[in-house]
């Protein structure tokens, strides 16, 4: 039987999330927040202080502390590296910040998208992330690609930050934002990009 699987792409902010959970709840597909898993492969480089370039040492890492998912009383995605929950800790603005860097080696991409790639087996996904539809789901039954501008996704994120209780600042967040489209956009391995049989919104 073959099993559904939706594709949500955008930059940060663009609402993908936020889409793809109530697509996956109306139609009782599993959810899979694939920028939680590179959050929680930089929260463990910042952890352990490792550069960029000590990949072996990351990647031994995360062979030690598998990411997996869990969902709370509530219903809310939780995230774990081994047995420890990490579900706030990689919000904070440190690994926001760093997230780029470590999305962008190539080592790090190979063994998530692996991973991402074998749980959209096990039967109807929503993915979303930033190659969802161009690598990970090439032949997903929907793509979508979600945009906004920088100025909407700062406020989003400033708003989702005040809820939370990270301290932030509007301005440098729009900084921030402008930072890591460029960053995502323009890195060797997996860019940020429209699928050509994406359905394009702006939101």
């Amino acid at each position: 039987m073959k099993t559904i699987q939706i594709a949500i792409d955008g930059p940060a902010s663009s609402g993908k999330s936020t889409v793809a959970k109530i697509i996956a709840k109306d139609f009782g597909f599993t959810y899979l927040d694939t920028g939680a898993m590179y959050r929680a492969a930089t929260y463990m480089a910042l952890k352990n202080q490792l550069g960029v370039e000590e990949v072996e040492a990351l990647l031994a890492l995360l062979d030690q502390h598998p990411i997996s998912f869990g969902r709370s009383e509530t219903g809310d995605q939780l995230v774990f590296v081994g047995d420890v929950d990490i579900t706030h800790p990689i919000r904070e603005n440190e690994v926001t910040n760093h997230v780029s860097a470590i999305a962008a080696i190539p080592e790090v991409r190979e063994k998530l998208v692996s991973l991402q790639q074998e749980i959209a087996q096990q039967g109807g996904i929503v993915m979303d992330g930033r190659d969802i539809g161009t690598v990970v789901l090439p032949q997903a039954e929907l793509k979508i690609f979600l945009v906004a501008s920088v100025d909407e996704r700062a406020e989003r994120r400033y708003k989702e930050n005040i809820a939370k209780g990270i301290e932030t600042d509007l301005e440098t967040l729009k900084k921030e934002i402008a930072a890591r489209d460029y960053k995502d956009s323009h890195r060797e391995t997996s860019p940020l990009k429209q699928a050509e049989d994406a359905v394009y919104l702006d939101t």
